[in-house]
């Protein structure tokens, strides 16, 4: 993608031949397909992407440009990308275009709109640096005026430093596997007030639908800086694209094929997995009253037993061993705000499938924001490249340190400082770095800091299963 920033997508037998530039499709050829199923090349192997109608109409208004500054839905959200954004990708699409690609824009991709100079190619490096190195967006958002604490004291190393908007830096979540959320953005706010509304099980998936749409006018509003919302009809298409998209990996590059010998990686049998609202929920919430079992990916468990001495064999008995340590290794969970401080419990025997536990997802099927740590100034991830925002609580006085307030800039609760959503973990290998900060580069570094944070006492083999079976989602 380097020498022109575009994919070129080969339907093989129809002879159709779709270039599409996924950042400004509204000036391409109206009738521009992706092939269902198209493999996508990633650093660990393939992701391919269903469509639940067949070929994926790139000519919907999710790719078109329907604001001022030439940005689409697809700026953010690509197909060989999980529907995500990788920071190395993000890079070559800067050095084609000299920083001038639709997502290289000042209102939310640079790392501050103030005090900056993007008429040169060295400005538009200094200005957008955190997008081409971390693929972050910066997310400003006003405290709420009912907020139990002030934001006394903003250290922004690139100069937006308002405490009443503070800017924040994070992902863009994928826009596929949509079907199994329970809460849209990081923070949950396009799934909390009119005219969003929460997601529970007795109103899914209308309720996500309506947020979608909702969420849908707020990027075109904000993110393509539209003077007009999108149509109810636009609205409707983009939302009708979104959730008919199952993707995952479905190659690796040691392994082979995802879906043989009896494992069912890839997008198809995940198109086909149950979901509902507090499906096999950790903490009470399942609405069947079935009680949860730690037995959240059941994709590679065939691979464990098998006796072939090939290379490709030993790569799939690591990804089943990685399996089997996500759904079984015990984690003594602490401090974690959400969690035990909502249960009242210092310490918790879990497992990775407590706080994901989705049925082959791997997110939390009820919405359920927690602290684990990734926005700590004093833990174990290197954030010297974010703000440090300092709060103070009205009422006790106490202050607290931060590089992201989290869900408390939605609610204005104390309690809810720092948490966040996890995401679906399906086609992580194609969208790196990780978690909602790019604070770690590569899986081996999101073993780590669990490793680390939660004192797991992994062995590097350990370690390398679990990457292995990561990667492999």
């Amino acid at each position: 993608m380097k020498p022109s920033a575009r994919i070129l997508f080969l339907a093989s037998t129809a002879a159709l031949v779709a270039i599409a530039s996924l950042t400004a499709l509204g000036e391409t050829d109206t009738r521009s397909l992706l092939p269902n199923l198209y493999p996508f090349s990633n650093p660990s192997g393939q992701l391919k992407t269903l469509g639940a109608s067949g070929a994926l109409d790139l000519s919907n208004p999710f790719f078109q440009s329907l604001g001022t500054n030439g940005r689409s839905c697809g700026s953010c959200h690509l197909p060989d990308q999980g529907w995500s954004i990788s920071a190395s990708k993000v890079q070559d699409r800067f050095d084609a275009t000299s920083g001038q690609d639709p997502i290289f824009r000042t209102n939310d991709g640079s790392n501050c709109d103030m005090g900056i100079d993007t008429s040169t190619l060295g400005g538009r490096q200094n200005a957008y640096s955190l997008l081409t190195s971390r693929g972050l967006i910066r997310v400003a958002i006003d405290v709420p005026d009912t907020a139990e604490f002030d934001i006394v004291s903003v250290k922004n190393p690139y100069g937006c430093n308002s405490k009443s908007t503070p800017s924040m830096y994070r992902r863009p979540l994928p826009s596929a596997n949509l079907r199994a959320l329970s809460t849209l953005m990081w923070d949950g706010r396009e799934s909390f007030a009119p005219p969003t509304q929460p997601i529970t099980f007795a109103t899914n998936p209308g309720d996500l639908r309506l947020d979608l749409q909702h969420q849908s006018v707020s990027a075109t509003l904000g993110h393509a800086q539209a003077d007009t919302a999108p149509t109810a009809a636009q609205q409707r298409d983009i939302v009708d694209f979104e959730m008919a998209l199952s993707t995952a990996q479905a190659m690796d590059n040691d392994a082979g094929d995802l879906g043989t010998l009896g494992a069912t990686g890839g997008p198809v049998s995940l198109s086909q997995q149950q979901f509902y609202v507090g499906i096999n929920d950790s903490l009470g919430g399942n609405p069947t009253g079935a009680t949860f079992t730690p037995i959240v990916f059941s994709l590679f468990g065939q691979w464990s037993d098998l006796r072939d001495s090939a290379p490709a064999a030993a790569a799939k008995r690591a990804i089943a061993r990685g399996e089997a340590l996500f759904n079984s290794r015990t984690i003594n969970i602490t401090g974690v705000g959400g969690l035990n401080d909502d249960l009242n419990a210092v310490s918790i025997a879990g497992t990775c499938g407590t706080c994901h536990d989705s049925p082959n997802f791997g997110n939390h099927s009820l919405p359920v924001p927690l602290n684990i740590g990734v926005s700590d100034v004093d833990g174990p991830l290197d954030l010297s490249y974010l703000p440090i925002f300092t709060l103070r609580n009205k009422t006790t006085h106490r202050t607290v340190k931060t590089t992201d307030p989290g869900r408390a800039l939605i609610t204005g609760k104390w309690k809810d400082i720092g948490k966040l959503k996890g995401p679906i973990l399906r086609g992580l290998a194609s969208r790196a770095p990780f978690f909602h900060n790019g604070s770690a580069a590569t899986l081996a570094d999101v073993i780590e800091f669990y490793n680390i944070r939660f004192n797991m006492g992994l062995t590097q083999q350990e370690k390398s299963d679990f990457v292995a079976f990561l990667q492999a989602l």
